[in-house]
């Protein structure tokens, strides 16, 4: 029998939107597309726009026509850089889908996203397998709790390899990958899927642009024998996670009698657990999978009212979960909430944790930077709001503060009353838990580049400085900061094509033609040896004496930043302080770890012990603050410091006959090699950590040196202690010797 399915576009947009009102949450399926770069993110996304009836042409990355890459900076480069968010309707379901970015730099956009999310689609590269940045994308879905689907693009490829990419799934990301498609190429190198469950051969026709696909029964008997042996593989790894399942194989000693809907229940169940990833395959170029990766997404990924409950400490009063923040020349600044629980509607008024009050503009539905008013949101869904003026990223918005005090105290509450039913401590656990619902600031990555920043003009710097403050409401792994020393603005980014990307928003979006200084390194700094100072300062200030005496020490300890240093002498003096004093002096000491002696970086691994303080009657806070300040200054001018620089994982594959000379240029740069693997039957792949500092411009001279054929990817890997030579030198580049 063959089964033939034909998507049909309609007229109008509107009418398809219109067909069914999204009454229930269960009907909603929140997704974010997490691949490393040039996996097939943003032509996946395309495609399912194109099959559900959303968009009536197929764009495409290289023409610079993609719905979600919306920035001109997007198109100009063909990568993702903003994660934008798109909804359709698909066999009578919602979907709202996240593009994400695959590149290193803009990690903190996939970061953001995937608290609006309550499952993932992993795109790999049939040709790559799993890559580096698969790995960090991966390893913040984990950090969610987060289902995952696996999708295998550019099967279509002959060097496109599907078992490689299952074992690297289970081998690098210690995952269980479950196969329910199986590919198939013709003798023309036409790909098609097995259908492992149903066993059909799905085939999609290139002439509709793989809107018209059609599934028939396997006739070939070997063939037919060697899909149900796979077949019995998945029901086998099935019934080890899923007991129902298991009680069916083992009362019928076989697979038999196991049909096709106790599998997909079996599947829902297990990936929403976490317990298991189901693979699929196609290639989204050339228009195969993408309609049954949409059917997986409604079939095994959760529906909101399955995740999040720790947010029934709201009962049904509002809250949402601010994941992006965009402007729009038009409408200004507009909000991405996540709907949590209760419902948004135009002009509510609203809390956030900043204890801002709100009041919402207009309600829009996503796709990209085209909108379409609504009225309301309903939980569990997703949606642009705009007139919220003081809100960033991360925040929580509620109805009220009550609202938000009475939730924190039923969450303690509840997790009290779990204390008391378990024999071990979950303070741990309530800390952990607090902190993931009402926390305030996103944990941003370190940057690893700082550069300049100045205006034409005079004339343009308000202009500019209200275009920072914009794009880092948008961005916040984008730092902004004054230099007191230099008197100039300093940006601090995760990359070259980080700060690049940044000025070009500025010309394009505000019309300023900054000037960025030269990149330097990010390094940190570090005391080599514990050491102890006093410092004393008595002024008048207009008329009034302020003075302080201060004892510090500063030892090496990278778990907390300052701390009291209580003996039997200094007991009774550090007593005496008031919890206000301590917080004034907790201040100005930590603010003294921003600016290191030798070339200005952040002192870390540092705790800074309070000995003694005296305080004359009078002084204000702001004198004893910076006294402290002074204080912990003076410790590290006086002791030696150690520069820590940035390093960075970089994975090359290169021709196997140009491998030596790439091995002997990395040794020229202080890099480690890691590893050196068969790539294929003609490539190896080059696993290094080397020094940022010796990678400037690295990629183009990799071309040079493999005449082209070699590619990389690269990304932070943490910070080492630097050789003396070495540290010298990086002190001479960053006072502009060399």
């Amino acid at each position: 029998m063959t089964f033939i399915k034909t998507i049909l576009l309609p007229i109008h947009r509107k009418c398809l939107i219109n067909q069914r009102r999204y009454l229930s949450s269960k009907d909603i399926r929140n997704i974010g597309i997490l691949a490393h770069i040039d996996a097939g993110k943003t032509t996946t996304t395309e495609r399912m726009l194109f099959y559900s009836g959303k968009t009536r042409s197929l764009g495409e990355v290289h023409r610079g026509n993609t719905v979600t890459d919306c920035l001109s900076q997007e198109r100009e480069r063909g990568i993702t850089i903003c994660s934008s968010a798109v909804t359709f309707p698909w066999n009578e379901k919602k979907i709202n889908l996240l593009d994400t970015p695959g590149h290193i730099d803009f990690t903190m956009e996939v970061e953001q996203s995937l608290y609006a999310v309550d499952g993932v689609v992993v795109v790999l590269d049939g040709t790559a397998g799993v890559e580096a940045q698969t790995v960090t994308v991966w390893s913040q879905a984990e950090k969610h709790r987060l289902p995952k689907i696996s999708f295998v693009n550019k099967m279509d490829r002959p060097d496109a390899d599907f078992d490689k990419c299952v074992n690297d799934l289970s081998s690098k990301l210690d995952a269980k990958p479950i196969c329910i498609q199986y590919p198939h190429k013709d003798e023309r190198g036409n790909l098609s899927v097995y259908d492992i469950i149903r066993l059909e051969h799905v085939m999609w026709n290139p002439q509709s642009l793989g809107r018209v696909y059609k599934s028939e029964a396997i006739t070939d008997e070997n063939l037919l024998l060697e899909l149900l042996d796979r077949r019995n593989n998945l029901i086998d790894q099935l019934s080890g996670v899923d007991d129902n399942l298991a009680d069916v194989v083992i009362s019928s000693e076989g697979f038999d009698k196991v049909t096709n809907e106790m599998i997909y229940a079996a599947l829902r169940q297990a990936t929403c657990q976490q317990k298991i990833v189901p693979v699929l395959l196609g290639s989204a170029y050339k228009n195969v999978g993408i309609q049954k990766l949409m059917d997986a997404v409604i079939d095994y990924l959760p529906h909101p009212q399955e995740r999040n409950q720790l947010y029934d400490c709201f009962e049904k009063d509002f809250v949402g979960k601010v994941f992006k923040i965009v402007h729009d020349k038009q409408r200004g600044p507009l909000t991405l909430v996540r709907v949590l629980r209760g419902a948004m509607t135009k002009s509510m008024r609203l809390t956030s944790t900043r204890a801002q009050s709100e009041t919402v503009g207009k309600i829009y539905e996503p796709l990209a930077d085209e909108y379409r008013e609504i009225s309301t949101v309903e939980a569990g869904d997703v949606a642009i709001c705009s007139g919220l003026k003081h809100t960033v990223t991360g925040d929580l918005l509620v109805t009220s503060a009550t609202s938000l005090k009475n939730a924190q105290k039923r969450l303690q509450k509840q997790l009290g009353k779990q204390e008391s039913a378990e024999t071990t401590t979950t303070e741990d656990i309530e800390t952990d838990l607090i902190n993931e619902i009402f926390s305030l600031e996103p944990q941003i990555p370190d940057a690893v580049y700082f550069c300049s920043i100045e205006p034409p003009s005079v004339s343009y710097q308000n202009a500019m400085e209200l275009a920072l403050k914009q794009l880092q409401r948008e961005d916040p792994s984008l730092r902004v900061s004054y230099d007191s020393v230099t008197g100039q603005t300093v940006l601090g980014g995760m990359g070259e094509l980080h700060m690049d990307i940044i000025k070009s928003r500025i010309l394009s979006e505000y019309k300023i033609e900054v000037d960025l200084g030269p990149l330097q390194i990010a390094y940190k700094e570090t005391i080599e040896e514990p050491a102890v100072n006093t410092f004393g300062i008595e002024k008048e200030i207009a008329g009034s004496k302020q003075s302080v005496a201060i004892t510090l020490e500063l030892v090496k300890d990278s778990k907390e930043l300052f701390s009291l240093h209580k003996t039997s002498e200094t007991t009774n003096n550090l007593q005496a302080l008031r919890p206000r004093t301590l917080q004034v002096i907790r201040k100005g000491c930590i603010s003294a770890l921003e600016r290191g002696p030798k070339v200005g970086g952040q002192v870390v691994e540092t705790q800074i012990r309070l000995h003694s303080v005296t305080i004359g009657r009078g002084t204000a806070d702001s004198f004893l603050m910076a006294a402290a300040a002074q204080c912990v200054q003076k410790i590290l001018s006086e002791n030696e410091t150690r520069l820590l620089e940035p390093i960075m994982a970089l994975q090359i594959v290169v021709p196997s006959e140009r491998t030596s000379n790439i091995l002997s240029d990395l040794s020229r740069r202080r890099a480690v090699i890691n590893d050196v693997l068969p790539k294929g039957d003609k490539n190896k792949l080059i696993l290094v950590n080397a020094p940022l500092a010796e990678l400037s411009n690295y990629s183009s001279i990799l071309r040079t040196i493999s005449s082209g054929t070699a590619s990389m990817t690269m990304q932070p890997c943490g910070f080492s202690q630097m050789q003396s030579n070495d540290e010298d030198q990086a002190i001479r580049r960053a006072q502009g010797f060399e």
